[in-house]
């Protein structure tokens, strides 16, 4: 390392040999339509601390926006208010339970969030008339100590979903040009006229991050470490692009006039097209790059771990054109690189963080993730394609990384291992030495048995579900993000965890 380099940002993850699970919150089960921060939860963190199971992935708890995608919320420092516990709110007094007895049945083996939206956020009303008309002066105190502590996004958020709300959940892009341009006058005015709108988005936040701190709590009580995830982009039509406009390539009318992406891969033959705003680097850097760096301490502040979601961009990222019709049209532009991370440093500490590097990657981009000294990422779903020199192979993992089944992205093992490719399946029984029975079983013991020092499996590869499981289709819009796990987890699984965690050494916390 050069003289006066500033050293890693990851030395504060102190890696020891542990198991883990990927689930978000919404896939947990419960009567309400979505899982959620509530009694589920709890019950779900004591099942990993009686299995001896270390680690919790999960994915990111913004309020999702289009497609109902963690990865496009509505902005990047707010919590979900669908994933706000409906049983909570009536222990706390927020709700009766007559008001309760009223929720509609909603189905409990999918989220259908648009009966969820209009359900939850229907006794979120009434919660907050509540807190309004009879709130207790302690809660009210703690609410405006919370709204004080976050004014620097919240204020701005709320705002912009007051705004979204009089405008029929329209993308800010499509408002009049006052508001779509901020001018002062006209933000003063809807913050004048919408004050109780606003309060009522404060307050979700409120009840959010009041759920979510008992989570953490619990999940330190038991032992068990949380894993968040940040994506890179964020959503256009989003408070974190309205109120920051110039920090983002868009054109005079506020829309992107390059987006983001990857080119063909793996997952699709025309790529993926997102259309996420791509970030104008040079006048975040001009800033000290001070809204990421608050971004990262708000997602630090929330979880354990961090992973970084599509981490290659830091070194460079695919850059589309606003009008292309697919990720085949686009350039390869360089990234931050380095800087960003050395601010992150000299402001928050070191902090811990894991690189998703998967996909193709450039060399500059394993030259970053081993500078930053950050795990990366093996799934072992992609191992079995290109021979023995495959770096997904479990014999090639150094111990310093996160082993993974797959990913929410992935197909269960299950659903993917009967219309996998004759060679991968050919491959797969030579190099594990195995006659094809219960591959997501055997996919788990090998991902137990490697070298790696985390090894995480999704919950749908545990449980031993096909394609009904899959939480994501890379590439396709709608149809996403909807499973959820029956209520009779632990009795399938408590003793299956148990011992393979106790018979690969997997029994640590994870906690760093």
């Amino acid at each position: 390392m050069e003289p006066g380099r500033i050293p890693p940002v990851n030395r504060a993850i102190d890696m020891r040999r542990a198991a883990g699970v990927l689930l978000h919150p919404t896939s947990l089960p419960g009567k309400y339509g979505i899982g959620d921060l509530g009694p589920a939860a709890i019950d779900w963190l004591d099942f990993l601390a009686s299995t001896r199971t270390g680690i919790w992935q999960i994915l990111p708890l913004g309020p999702t926006g289009y497609g109902d995608s963690p990865y496009q919320c509505f902005s990047s420092f707010a919590g979900n208010p669908l994933l706000i516990s409906p049983q909570l709110l009536a222990a706390d007094g927020f709700v009766s339970k007559e008001v309760l007895a009223y929720y509609p049945k909603l189905p409990n083996d999918h989220v259908d969030f648009a009966e969820v939206f209009t359900a939850k956020h229907h006794l979120l009303d009434v919660a907050f008339e509540q807190f309004r008309t009879a709130g207790p002066s302690e809660i009210v105190d703690r609410f405006d100590q919370f709204t004080t502590d976050r004014a620097e996004w919240l204020d701005e958020f709320a705002l912009f979903m007051a705004l979204k709300r009089v405008h029929d959940g329209r993308p800010w892009t499509q408002w009049d040009e006052p508001l779509r341009t901020r001018d002062s006058s006209a933000l003063d005015a809807a913050r004048e006229r919408l004050d109780i709108d606003i309060r009522r988005q404060a307050f979700r936040q409120f009840l959010f991050f009041d759920q979510w701190e008992l989570i953490r709590s619990h999940a330190a009580e038991v032992g068990v470490t949380i894993v968040g995830d940040l994506p890179f982009y964020v959503a256009e039509d989003s408070a974190d692009v309205w109120a920051h406009q110039d920090l983002f390539q868009l054109d005079e009318n506020g829309r992107p006039t390059v987006v983001a992406g990857v080119p063909p891969d793996y997952f699709t033959d025309t790529g993926q097209l997102w259309g996420n705003p791509i970030y104008r680097w040079e006048r975040h850097e001009a800033e000290g790059f001070a809204w990421w760096t608050d971004r990262v301490a708000a997602a630090a502040a929330m979880t354990d771990v961090v992973r970084f979601d599509h981490f290659r961009a830091f070194a460079d990222y695919w850059e589309i054109p606003a009008t292309a019709s697919t990720a085949e049209t686009g350039r390869w532009v360089d990234g931050p690189g380095m800087p960003v991370f050395e601010r992150f440093q000299e402001r928050l500490g070191n902090l811990p963080f894991i690189a998703e590097d998967l996909g193709d990657l450039s060399d500059a981009v394993d030259a970053l993730r081993e500078e930053l000294d950050l795990p990366g990422m093996k799934i072992i779903q992609f191992a079995f394609d290109s021979g023995p020199e495959d770096p997904f192979l479990p014999e090639h993992y150094p111990e310093r990384c996160v082993a993974y089944t797959g990913t929410h992205d992935n197909e269960p093992i299950n659903g993917w291992w009967p219309e996998a490719l004759v060679l991968e399946r050919t491959y797969a029984r030579e190099y594990l030495g195995w006659d094809g029975v219960d591959p997501a079983g055997r996919f788990i013991a090998e991902m137990w048995d490697s070298r790696a020092l985390w090894a995480i499996t999704q919950m749908q590869d545990l449980l031993g579900l096909g394609s009904e499981g899959r939480m994501n289709s890379p590439g396709t819009a709608a149809g996403n993000w909807t499973w959820r796990m029956g209520p009779d987890y632990a009795d399938q699984q408590i003793d299956n965890l148990l011992a393979i965690n106790q018979r690969y050494g997997r029994t640590g916390t994870g906690r760093p």
